[in-house]
């Protein structure tokens, strides 16, 4: 994350998948509408009531409350790191991509309830894990097991239960990934927007 966040083009490249994903959801989207839908549609390419985008984005920033109150409560504000400006765009083109690699392709469907809620669950654990807060490489290889740490992964678990949540409760009948990409991007930029008004974005 750290490369990512300071090479402006591998933002841009991460934001030109993600424009391509949004470009292929959005194609199958259209395809259902006209009642012509693609037999190798992306995962979760349908339509969803307008509450259901609303009931994502509320959760997503509840969640980001609590852990930004958390962070206060717990003395830990000054342990965030800094992200240059344009980052933000690499912030909002992780509510599609993500979203498309977790909550579309990495969960067991079609296999009974338990096979559902258990793959969301294993998951989000790695989805939590692999954005890599228990580490640091910037100075070599140095695990970094903090009350920060930990407490910002289980914050993202928390996050991806949710997300997991919008995309196959009973809210969500067509099981549309379109809330979870809304939510998720509304995430990304209300932590980015903390981070503003906390001082941590470098200009």
């Amino acid at each position: 994350m750290d490369a990512l966040n300071e090479n402006p083009l591998m933002i841009l490249a991460y934001v030109g998948i993600a424009a391509y994903m949004l470009h292929l959801y959005l194609g199958d989207w259209r395809s259902e509408a006209r009642g012509e839908p693609n037999p190798k549609a992306m995962p979760g390419a349908k339509g969803a009531a307008v509450s259901v985008y609303w009931l994502g984005v509320l959760g997503a920033l509840v969640l980001l409350g609590l852990e930004t109150g958390g962070e206060i409560a717990l003395g830990i504000v000054s342990e965030q790191s800094e992200l240059l400006w344009y980052f933000v765009f690499a912030a909002l083109g992780a509510g599609v991509v993500e979203e498309v690699i977790f909550r579309g392709f990495l969960v067991v469907e079609n296999k009974g309830r338990a096979a559902l809620v258990a793959s969301c669950v294993g998951f989000s654990l790695i989805f939590a894990l692999i954005h890599g807060h228990f580490w640091s490489t910037e100075e070599g290889f140095v695990w970094t097991f903090t009350t920060k740490a930990w407490f910002t992964t289980a914050l993202l678990f928390a996050n991806s239960l949710w997300f997991y949540a919008l995309r196959f409760g009973p809210w969500n009948p067509t099981r549309s990934l379109f809330p979870c990409m809304l939510a998720h991007a509304a995430s990304n930029l209300g932590v980015f927007a903390v981070k503003f008004a906390q001082g941590y974005v470098i200009f």
